[in-house]
């Protein structure tokens, strides 16, 4: 069974995947780690992001997984390194966007993403999970929520690394992202027509959970 999962940054896609999956035991695959991976690849080879070829010279000869790691968490090995924590670097996140718009890049990832579903049931999320890589999932959602409410979770999220940033310069990054995630030319970021809706702005993380999982079990 696949239930894909999209929805823009901060609507808490990540977080209740992983607990999704643990609840129905499933592998929990976050996509927008796989373009993390290759994004601080890109960056330690000190490659010029707006040298296209290059970039996807470089993502041919890349190696990136997901494995399940203690407790459930998804560790992210790059080249066989175990790049779970490096990958979320303010730096990685500012320019991730520069290789996930690439077509020939996205291609390849989506060619990957698939192969989890092969032997395994699996929870996806990312922003084309329910329109690209698997339009043909048994169960899709699109969470969201408001900007601001998006951005005072990044805020903590922030903190609690010893990061300090302020809420309007949070609220002007998201909706930049939010604009090129909605407008590249491959894999944007849109619902599925045959997508659940739901705006986890008022919700609790439990409450998100509980209403996908009652989704679910209703298909069943």
């Amino acid at each position: 069974m696949i239930i894909a999962i999209d929805g823009p940054a901060g609507a808490g896609k990540s977080t209740i995947s992983k607990l999704l999956a643990e609840k129905l035991g499933f592998l929990y695959v976050d996509t927008g780690a796989m373009y993390r991976a290759l994004t601080l690849k890109v960056i330690r080879l000190k490659a010029d992001f707006k040298d296209i070829e290059k970039l996807i010279e470089i993502s041919t000869s890349t190696e990136i997984r997901l494995k399940k790691g203690e407790s459930r968490s998804t560790i992210v090995l790059l080249d066989g390194e175990d790049v779970t924590i490096p990958i979320r670097k303010p730096e990685v996140t500012n320019a991730v966007f520069r290789v996930a718009a690439i077509y020939p890049i996205r291609s390849r990832m989506v060619k990957f993403q698939r192969e989890y579903a092969n032997n395994d049931s699996i929870v996806m999320e990312g922003r084309d999970i329910g329109t690209v890589v698997f339009p043909q999932a048994r169960k899709k959602f699109y969470l969201d929520a408001k900007t601001l409410v998006r951005a005072k979770r990044r805020k903590l999220e922030l903190e609690k690394k010893g990061i300090e940033i302020n809420i309007e310069d949070i609220v002007e990054q998201i909706e930049a992202r939010d604009m090129r995630d909605k407008t590249r030319d491959c894999g944007p970021l849109k619902q599925a027509e045959d997508a659940v809706y739901i705006d986890t702005s008022l919700m609790n993380i439990q409450e998100v959970v509980s209403c996908l999982l009652s989704h679910i079990k209703h298909e069943k």
